[in-house]
């Protein structure tokens, strides 16, 4: 494990130094000045980041040649008694109910209901909403009689949000349970993953928590198609290499995970860190710090990257990402002053970290951009120049940092039938790389704004609240799509005339940056278009658990559209319990009101 650590992070190193050594003889021949001084040293920071990426990604590709296809079955019974639990703040019951519903008769199928109990823990403050959440539990109960037991319980105070959540959980019964199956509100897991998580619980006795790694399902919009194809064609590379390097330091995301409930009470209370919000308070980002945490005490922390069945979704539109981004920015950012804790494993610091630099890469990016303008050596670059063909070897060395995971990671799809098969075969799976790979591209930039934004707003003191996250996209309309890209827009444009007045070079070199903020707000309201998935779009961008859907997420789309189906008849009788005597038939009314009166007889 040490040596897998020293080579990824001296990969690392050697894409700094190679970066720096090129990018110095650009600029060195008379002299740097103060913009390619920085220039230099902010390109070899992020040349270092995006090659820790390329290492990782690497490592994780040669380790996946080696797998086998794994088969969540073959496996011990599990003994551990565990308890799911779906934690959920104002929060659609109809998509937190289906799902554990969909898993309690997945567990009964198998045998494994006295197993396993579920838990609803809600901290929802919409009183409508809440009432929907008992209705819905007291109901899915008398479904699943004789199956798994389901509870709800809801906080009267949402203290330190999901964390203190499942805290409370933890103290107050989580000593019944082995093991805690931590789930998010749009989370669902296949019975024979569940067992498969609860028998390496029970195998390996240190191990503190495991850590599987959810596919993006059920997108609807052209944006949440794309992050769900990236995500299932990207995801098991670099999941698998995290998991080559990781070891038993690894982390944790948050949901998706089981955790040995001893372990967790005996390591992971959270402190409250001084001073105000936002980087004072709870620990909002608290999943890496408790991965974190229970390594400290000794407990393993493991990535189960080779087993499926384990499924999320993801926002449906590219500002619903900005706006999670936002919240996870001020969490991970917080991390800054955990990073010396006493007591923890370096790799747990560098978890940290790399969470920290996650959101900070992007605002160098954009200071790189700005300060490569102020020094681009554009005289220095005529035709058959030295500085000029090491200006391309510089390109080709970022270029083969940045594409070499995702090409690594279509070669893997690629490389037997069945997996070629689950994404609609080889030309499809080409094709949906192709377009994902062109707008992701062009959505980058933008986003790299955004963050630079959000970091901003972090060092300024501002705090971003708890707000739950949409789950169903609202189709952006043309009046809203400026106005939330209309300075992205004019940016781009202007950025794109200056970068002309400066250098032709300049403009080529970063054309990509201004042709993204110039058509961010076509992009982001074409993309969120909401409705049927297009026949052709399905096609492209096809992934397995599409052409064959698990019968656990069947089973929970069909519960979902049950519920939905539902409301109606669940907002006439919350009608006619708050005024009983106004008639729910609204159409018949009038004719009821005129009806003869009958008398009745002695």
């Amino acid at each position: 494990m040490a040596l897998r650590r020293a080579a990824v992070i001296a990969g690392a190193l050697a894409a700094a130094v190679a970066d720096g050594a090129l990018l110095g003889r650009i600029l060195a021949p008379d002299g740097f000045s103060a913009a390619e001084a920085v220039t230099l040293a902010l390109s070899v920071v992020l040349s270092a980041w995006v090659g820790f990426g390329f290492m990782s990604a690497l490592a994780g590709f040669f380790a996946a040649l080696g797998d086998r296809d794994t088969d969540p079955g073959a496996r011990p019974a599990p003994q551990g008694r565990t308890a799911i639990l779906m934690p959920t703040y104002n929060e659609d019951p109809g998509l937190v109910l289906s799902a554990l519903e969909a898993m309690a008769e997945d567990l009964a199928r198998l045998g494994m209901e006295r197993l396993y109990d579920l838990f609803v823990l809600s901290d929802t403050r919409d009183e409508a909403i809440a009432s929907a959440e008992a209705v819905g539990v007291l109901r899915m109960r008398l479904r699943l009689e004789g199956g798994p037991r389901v509870f709800y319980r809801r906080r009267p105070k949402n203290i330190d949000r999901k964390a203190g959540n499942i805290a409370d959980w933890v103290q107050a019964h989580g000593g019944a349970y082995a093991y805690m199956l931590v789930l998010d509100a749009d989370s669902l897991m296949a019975a024979e993953t569940v067992a498969a998580l609860t028998s390496a619980m029970d195998a390996e006795p240190g191990l503190g928590l495991l850590q599987s790694v959810p596919t993006i399902i059920n997108a609807r919009t052209p944006f949440a198609r794309l992050q769900q194809f990236a995500a299932r064609v990207y995801g098991p590379v670099y999941a698998r290499g995290q998991q080559w390097w990781s070891g038993a330091e690894g982390n944790y995301w948050g949901h998706n995970a089981i955790i040995r409930v001893a372990a967790f009470a005996e390591s992971a209370g959270l402190p409250h860190l001084s001073g105000p919000r936002p980087f004072g308070g709870h620990v909002m980002s608290h999943d890496f710090v408790e991965a974190a945490l229970l390594r400290r005490r000794g407990w393993a922390v493991r990535t189960a990257a080779t087993l499926g069945g384990s499924y999320e979704e993801t926002p449906p539109t590219l500002l619903d990402t900005a706006a999670r981004d936002r919240r996870w920015c001020q969490g991970n950012l917080q991390h800054v002053r955990l990073l010396g804790a006493a007591g923890l494993h370096w790799v747990s610091r560098l978890h940290l970290a790399l969470g920290v630099f996650a959101y900070l890469a992007p605002a160098l990016w954009l200071a790189l951009l700005v300060f490569s303008g102020l020094a681009w050596p554009a005289e220095r670059l005529s035709q058959g120049s030295p500085e000029r063909a090491e200006a391309v070897a510089l390109l080709a060395l970022n270029l083969g940092l940045l594409a070499t995971p995702k090409v690594l990671a279509l070669a893997l799809a690629l490389r037997s039938p069945k997996s070629r098969a689950g994404f609609g075969g080889a030309g499809r799976l080409v094709a949906g790389f192709a377009a994902e790979s062109v707008v992701s591209l062009l959505t980058a930039p933008v986003m790299m704004l955004m963050q630079s934004v959000a970091v901003a707003d972090v060092l300024l003191g501002r705090d971003s609240g708890w707000a739950a996250q949409r789950r169903e996209g609202a189709e952006l309309s043309r009046r809203d799509a400026w106005r939330a890209h209309g300075g992205h827009v004019l940016l781009g444009v202007f950025g794109a005339l200056a970068a002309l007045v400066l250098s032709r070079s300049f403009l080529l070199w970063a054309s990509p940056v201004f042709l993204s903020l110039t058509l961010s707000a076509a992009l982001s309201a074409r993309t969120s278009r909401q409705g049927p998935v297009r026949t052709g779009e399905a096609r492209l961008l096809q992934i397995p658990e599409e052409r064959a859907p698990p019968p656990v997420l069947v089973r929970a789309l069909a519960l979902r559209q049950a519920y939905a189906a539902e409301a109606k008849v669940r907002r006439t009788i919350a009608a006619m319990l708050r005024e009983p005597v106004v008639p729910y038939d609204l159409a018949g009314a009038a004719a009821f009101a005129a009806a003869p009166r009958v008398s009745l007889a002695a």
